[in-house]
């Protein structure tokens, strides 16, 4: 398998790379159960004293992290890093959600909150841990009294199978190949690449709808996520390891869990 290495990051990296990918982010990831999804975190949230409707969505995308919430109550007001993104989600919305353009790291405070949240690995496009406490900080800001922060990393285990991997997905006339270009043995706290790319289906030579996209997302080990939260005035109220199912459990094994979910009270 290839492993080129993408091009430097620069300043705005993320943003560029989201801004391009935004017309084909709802297909790409077409195969997530946002509803099965937001049940789970809500029941996890449930058992841990969530009160109140108001959630602040950090790095929405095209708003599929929070149009669960809106039938069932929730005055959401919601932001990303990127405007073609928001606009996605304005598209979808409507006026019904508040939505900014704003990057994690210098998160404004939109209010106070009963929830905040950070779903999809957003949180893993930040490159240091500098740029995760300056995150966590501003997310901090940003709760209610009695609020609560959720949030979902990727593990270990996901940087060396798919970031490592290639993953191909058809859908509305296009193939999207994902190339990862990790190792398969990434070492903790790597920060690991991948390249995205879309074809047209029938194209017989194969030829890239626009140049590639590239992601770059650092790996978090548990104890520097919980040292971040110290710095930023946050305590961890659970900590769970997701399998490929989506399902919570603990402990958590980035040996055996993709994900790793994180959730955390003001102290």
């Amino acid at each position: 398998m290839e492993r080129a290495t993408a091009p430097p990051a620069g300043e705005g990296w993320a943003e560029r790379t989201y801004e391009a990918m935004a017309p084909v982010y709802d297909d790409f990831t077409a195969h997530h159960e946002y509803d099965v999804w937001t049940a789970d975190l809500l029941e996890i949230l449930g058992r841990n004293g969530l009160r109140g409707n108001r959630l602040l969505d950090v790095g929405c995308g095209t708003g599929k992290s929070f149009l669960e919430m809106l039938p069932r109550g929730w005055q959401v007001t919601a932001c990303d890093i990127s405007p073609a993104m928001v606009e996605i989600a304005r598209a979808k919305a409507g006026d019904a959600v508040r939505l900014a353009v704003a990057d994690m790291r210098e998160l404004p405070v939109f209010g106070e909150f009963d929830l905040v949240w950070a779903l999809d690995d957003a949180v893993n496009y930040l490159l240091d841990g500098d740029e995760l406490r300056r995150a966590l900080a501003g997310m901090r800001a940003n709760l209610a009294p009695s609020g609560l922060l959720l949030f979902d990393l990727n593990s270990l285990l996901a940087y060396r199978t798919f970031f490592s991997e290639t993953e191909v997905v058809e859908r509305n006339g296009r193939r999207l190949v994902w190339t990862g270009l990790a190792d398969a043995d990434a070492a903790p706290g790597s920060i690991c690449e991948s390249r995205l790319e879309a074809f047209p289906l029938g194209d017989a030579e194969g030829t890239a709808q626009a140049p590639p996209l590239f992601h770059r997302q650092r790996h978090f080990p548990e104890a520097e996520v919980l040292a971040a939260f110290e710095d930023a005035g946050l305590e961890a109220v659970e900590v769970y390891g997701l399998d490929i199912d989506g399902a919570p459990r603990q402990p958590l094994d980035e040996a055996v869990h993709k994900k790793v979910l994180y959730l955390a009270r003001a102290t």
